[in-house]
């Protein structure tokens, strides 16, 4: 995951990246969004071994798609492939890359390579506050999608696939938000003629000010109708406007950081990962505690104020972010 937006970067312009980055930035909710969904029948008719063989079924076959049909786009690599060839062809030694003059040990450039990320989530103060609100939205994800269980198998009584139905309108909404990418980029295009193809990164913010309202109105609406004589149908409508804003912020996040950072974008993106990726493990680990403690309403409402205050941060970088170029 913390190659592709580099890959992607390397793939497509400035203007054309905003539907493949869409694509990307939809599939890790998409999947968590049908994964209950599968699972639930999955697992009461076959057993919860079946969940782990069909993940491992899908998981070979994706690595196999990625291995044989994505090209090569690191451009160091290409210049030394393509260097080698002329040596070959033209039988002269002094083609060479930048790369191949690097006399620096291998120990060396791992340990820069490595440290790079953690330097720019310590050192840019815009990767270190994209990476805390998307680590507190991957969260709040993952506290959400524990919360459903507890609400529907505890609170109403329903079995597992039954609850898995209940992700749907989520589902919908992450579709919905990819589909609504073409339009998001076409008005991305008019913005980069303004400025002559060349906006400020902080233009990538445009949608995510908008649809960051989104995730604290869904979980209002699924923390305030998951009482358990109330109609099924209300929390569960409150999937829809958290699947369909988290797209938008994702997006979002990961196109400005690339525009922001270009040759450094895989770093950048790294760094979000690495710290969006601790904090999604961990919140999983107290979210049923959490929910027995304050009680449905109240632990969804904790959920929808953290989303809601976190609102402002994308609202800081547009109009005050422009102008500050990366210290790295």
């Amino acid at each position: 995951m913390t190659l592709v937006g580099g890959t992607l970067s390397d793939l497509w312009k400035n203007e054309e990246r905003g539907v493949p980055m869409a694509a990307f930035s939809a599939a890790p909710f998409i999947g968590p969004s049908i994964g209950p969904l599968v699972g639930g029948f999955l697992g009461d008719n076959c057993g919860w071994r079946w969940l782990y063989w069909l993940q491992l079924i899908l998981s070979f076959v994706s690595w196999t798609l990625v291995t044989f049909t994505v090209p090569e786009t690191y451009t160091p690599t290409l210049l030394k492939r393509r260097a080698a060839k002329l040596r070959k062809t033209e039988n002269d030694p002094t083609y060479t890359t930048e790369t191949e003059l690097d006399s620096r040990p291998l120990g060396q450039k791992l340990r820069m390579i490595l440290i790079r990320p953690f330097q720019l989530l310590l050192l840019e103060p815009i990767v270190l506050f994209i990476a805390i609100y998307m680590s507190v939205l991957y969260g709040l994800l993952y506290m959400f999608f524990v919360a459903y269980p507890i609400v529907y198998q505890f609170g109403k009584g329903w079995s597992a696939s039954m609850t898995g139905l209940m992700f749907i309108p989520l589902a919908i909404g992450v579709l919905g938000s990819a589909a609504c990418s073409p339009f998001v980029n076409k008005s991305y295009l008019k913005i980069s003629h303004q400025y002559n193809g060349k906006p400020p990164a902080e233009k990538r913010l445009i949608p995510m000010m908008y649809s960051c309202w989104f995730i604290p109105i869904g979980l209002f609406i699924f923390a305030w109708t998951s009482y358990p004589d109330v109609h099924w149908i209300g929390p569960a409508i409150g999937g829809f406007p958290v699947g369909f804003g988290f797209i938008f912020l994702y997006n979002s996040a990961n196109n400005y950081l690339v525009d922001t950072y270009q040759h450094q974008a895989a770093s950048a993106l790294a760094a979000k990962t690495f710290l969006r990726s601790i904090w999604g493990a961990s919140t999983v680990l107290f979210t049923e505690q959490m929910y027995k403690r304050l009680g449905y309403q109240w632990a969804s409402s904790l959920l929808a104020f953290i989303a809601l205050a976190c609102c402002a941060i994308p609202y800081v970088f547009y109009f005050k972010g422009e102008g500050n170029s990366p210290v790295l």
